[in-house]
């Protein structure tokens, strides 16, 4: 459940990302006051501690075959 949270939330920093870099709109800048703004600072935090935990995903097992057969 973690990594699809994580996942669903760095999408969402990509989006974002993909504005400014195609139209120079910053979404969560609008919404939240400012890219200086509190609120707005905690989500880019939130966004980059989930891209860290979404590079775990790159090295675990999900071959569910192999997961059935540890158990």
């Amino acid at each position: 459940m973690l990594d699809r949270i994580t996942l669903i939330l760095t999408i969402i920093g990509g989006l974002n990302w993909g504005l400014i870099g195609l139209f120079r709109f910053d979404l969560v800048a609008f919404l939240f006051g400012g890219s200086g703004s509190l609120f707005s600072r905690i989500v880019y935090a939130v966004v980059g501690l989930c891209a860290i935990w979404c590079i775990s995903l790159l090295f675990r097992d999900t071959d569910p075959a192999r997961t059935e057969a540890a158990r």
